[in-house]
């Protein structure tokens, strides 16, 4: 099983405790191929050009989780409003312990196989969407799935409350795609498979499992310049918060009295977390 998932900072904070396992199930996503005319134009008068790439390398967290995580690393610590962005993979019994969460939003994007999710509140802000709930789009052979936002006139129906965009794409051998992002928010892509080359038709192809940083512009540009493998990638996009950031562990707050309270509300079992000491995941 894989799955990529994003985080990002609310504007207020909530408080839950929920656990994560992996079971060997039907794909909750399906990979989709699809080609489409090339030609050498950006799209864009003013296109985003890439500022940075990161290569998300492999580590361990959870119960025998293999992670890649490249935003929340030293390179990239934090892209307003995204906090953390990992692909992860992992076989049943693993999984995540139980935790707590304070003050983010966390979105998780099954590449493969299924998992559950517990959390002791039963907050309603959670949304469960399967592959086929999921609306996609085509055109002329470049399918996208929506999972958040909207792309080829089709809008997602998933509630953020940070307004988002993220974009499952899927592009074969020499095809290029131009997708309008709001000028005002910070975006990036993280390669799933094959080699992309992103912002200007020259510029030297990225492989698989990077993190590339997006700068201003009126959207993204991209091309796949191989003759035989397909290209999928992932774009998410957001409207910066510009709000300062503290985060430690699970919480994440605007100061550091924040996150000692909410370090002492999770301890006290109060203000959000009345039902969580005594609670365990089933």
């Amino acid at each position: 099983m894989r799955a990529v998932f994003q985080r990002l900072i609310l504007p207020a904070s909530r408080a839950c405790r929920g656990n994560t396992q992996i079971g060997n199930a039907k794909k909750a996503v399906n990979f989709v191929r699809n080609a489409m005319s090339e030609s050498g134009s950006s799209g864009f008068d003013s296109p985003r050009l890439v500022t940075k790439k990161v290569l998300a390398k492999l580590q361990r967290e959870g119960d025998g989780a293999a992670v890649r995580r490249s935003i929340g690393r030293s390179e990239l610590r934090s892209l307003d409003p995204f906090l953390m962005l990992d692909e992860f993979s992992v076989s049943a019994p693993g999984g995540f312990p139980d935790h707590p969460h304070r003050g983010f939003e966390t979105v998780t994007y099954m590449l493969e196989g299924s998992f559950t999710h517990q959390d002791f509140a039963g907050h309603n802000g959670y949304q469960e969407l399967l592959s086929s709930d999921i609306k996609t789009a085509e055109n002329d052979g470049v399918e996208v799935r929506i999972i958040a936002g909207e792309s080829m006139g089709v809008e997602s129906p998933v509630y953020t409350r940070t307004p988002t965009m993220y974009l499952d794409f899927t592009m074969q051998p020499r095809t290029q795609f131009h997708q309008p992002i709001p000028e005002t928010w910070n975006a990036f892509i993280y390669i799933i498979e094959g080699e992309g080359v992103f912002g200007v038709p020259n510029s030297s192809p990225i492989a698989a499992h990077h993190t590339v940083v997006l700068g201003p512009g009126e959207g993204m540009s991209a091309w796949n310049r191989s003759s035989s493998k397909p290209l999928r990638f992932v774009l998410i996009a957001g409207q910066p918060l510009n709000q300062p950031v503290v985060q430690h562990g699970p919480f994440v707050m605007n100061t550091e009295a924040e996150i000692h309270q909410a370090i002492e509300d999770y301890h006290n079992s109060r203000n959000g977390f009345e039902m969580a000491k005594y609670w365990r995941s089933q």
